[in-house]
């Protein structure tokens, strides 16, 4: 299945950007988030996996402090709140994805937010969310005795 009609793929954009668009609102840039009805319309979306957004969006929302905790812990020099919007909120979504809720394998989800930050992040969005994850991966590999 391709990638960009892959309904799990759907989710993970779709969570992304209404995650992103409650913190602009968070932040006074927006009154209110955008309508996920709203969304679904702007992507030209038709079918999307909706138990995986609701998991990731609702596990972001309530796991928001742990995850920023390893986010601190794995990218000491950047600091959150100079981090790009859209790269955090990519790293919440695999963290929470892939280590917290445990949803999906830890690879799928580092995986998935590369491929995300390729096509919504800046330049080096991806090398910079790969070597946020991958180091999490690394130390969560060797935990749990995984090679």
């Amino acid at each position: 299945m391709k990638r960009s009609s892959d309904p799990r793929h759907l989710a993970r954009i779709l969570a992304l950007q209404q995650l992103f668009s409650e913190k602009f609102s968070n932040n006074q840039f927006y009154t209110e988030s955008i309508p996920l009805e709203d969304l679904l319309e702007l992507d030209e979306i038709e079918s999307y996996d909706e138990s995986l957004f609701e998991k990731i969006s609702t596990g972001v929302r309530e796991n928001v402090e742990q995850i920023d905790k390893t986010i601190v812990e794995f990218a000491p020099q950047w600091p959150i709140s100079q981090m790009k919007l859209v790269d955090l909120q990519i790293l919440r979504i695999a963290i929470y994805e892939g280590f917290i809720g445990k949803i999906t394998p830890p690879k799928v989800s580092i995986d998935e937010a590369i491929e995300i930050a390729k096509d919504f992040g800046g330049e080096s969005s991806s090398k910079f969310v790969n070597g946020v994850l991958g180091a999490i991966y690394e130390l969560n590999k060797d935990n749990n005795g995984e090679s």
